[in-house]
């Protein structure tokens, strides 16, 4: 299990300072710029819909699921971003509750 963590470790590492070695005309081509602005975001997507709707190696629709619906209504309503992780939190935790 170490060996899988360093070897992550050095590819993570290895990517962000190939990422930091690029030539800035490259890194300014504007669909090179757009992707690299999108990256964030899917990722973070990414990481939320596996954290959501999975269970081990198995799919799960659960109370998380209510709680991630919760905190989407709340970033429409333009809630700050501590009260949306509070609305997700709270919903997730009563609905866990009468479940």
């Amino acid at each position: 299990m170490w060996l899988a963590i360093f070897a992550g470790s050095l590819g993570c590492f290895m990517l962000k300072l190939v990422g930091l070695s690029l030539p800035r005309k490259v890194v300014e081509v504007p669909r090179v710029k757009h992707t690299a602005d999108l990256l964030p975001v899917a990722l973070l997507t990414a990481l939320i819909a596996t954290q959501t709707f999975t269970s081990g190696r198995h799919l799960q629709l659960d109370a998380r699921a209510v709680g991630l619906v919760a905190a989407v209504v709340a970033v429409r309503l333009r809630a700050p971003f501590l009260v949306v992780v509070a609305v997700a939190c709270l919903v997730t935790a009563l609905l866990r509750l009468a479940t």
